[in-house]
């Protein structure tokens, strides 16, 4: 089992997790072209992908999903909150009821060719905002991003992975001298808004961690924070080197990391 990350940001976000022969997309907020180049360089073409997951419908996560999906011919699964709140985009897309679209229940576990995924819901200012766990029944990949703040159901669901993509989107102090408009901090700051570097380093020293084997910092701001903060206060959460964490860029995400 691996996973890799096209692109992570507020420009866009696209995550790819393989098992065997069955390969997933979560989110799509890149272009169908931009998403294209972005798999060729992890080595895929899109009909390596079996599927498109949504975690919800910001278009920095969803912005490319109905053409992507539409022009390869691939699968889109999301929540009911999620189709309905993005169903404009997709009646943008012409004959986009060519589409196959799957509603999943949020908390109903189901799988697709080799990967078993459990979806879980989080605080987040969308119609019915889900995240996602990836097993091959060895190994648990949990991708935890855009969310408020934690819950005692996200770290049940967290403990025990193999590995952890995990939101780190800002750093307070950062966030609060910032030339953003008072609002725009509130929102991003808020119980629905995004986490920053000391709330992820909570959940991961909340969730039992000893089998993890990757921890990547996912969805930095470029304007509110910095590699080196996020990675230093996720390092002292579970008492490891700052180098160990994985960082999740805007430009290219990461390349694949393998799960044994």
């Amino acid at each position: 089992m691996r996973f890799a990350s096209l692109g992570s940001g507020s420009e866009g976000n696209a995550l790819v997790v393989e098992s065997q022969k069955t390969r997933i997309l979560l989110d799509c907020g890149f272009s169908a072209t931009e998403t294209e180049r972005r798999l060729l360089q992890k080595g895929l073409k899109p009909q390596d992908i079996q599927g498109i997951l949504v975690t919800h419908e910001h278009d920095d996560h969803v912005g490319g999903v109905a053409r992507f999906a539409k022009k390869h011919s691939i699968p889109v699964y999301s929540s009911y909150g999620t189709y309905q709140a993005s169903a404009g985009l997709m009646r943008n897309v012409a004959t986009a009821s060519a589409i196959v679209m799957n509603i999943i229940d949020a908390h109903t576990s189901f799988n697709i060719g080799d990967l078993e995924i459990t979806p879980y819901p989080v605080p987040h200012d969308a119609r019915e905002p889900t995240q996602f766990v990836f097993s091959d029944g060895a190994r648990r990949l949990g991708v935890l991003t855009d969310v408020g703040g934690s819950t005692p159901h996200i770290e049940q669901v967290l403990s025990s992975l193999s590995a952890l993509v995990l939101e780190c989107n800002h750093d307070r102090q950062l966030l609060d001298a910032s030339q953003y408009h008072e609002y725009l901090k509130e929102r991003i700051g808020g119980r629905y808004g995004h986490l920053d570097n000391h709330q992820a380093a909570q959940i991961l020293r909340a969730v039992y961690h000893d089998k993890l084997q990757h921890v990547v910092a996912a969805h930095l701001s470029q304007k509110n924070n910095r590699p080196d903060l996020a990675a230093s206060v996720l390092a002292q959460a579970i008492g490891c080197e700052e180098q160990w964490i994985g960082i999740a860029t805007q430009v290219d995400g990461f390349d694949w990391r393998v799960l044994y």
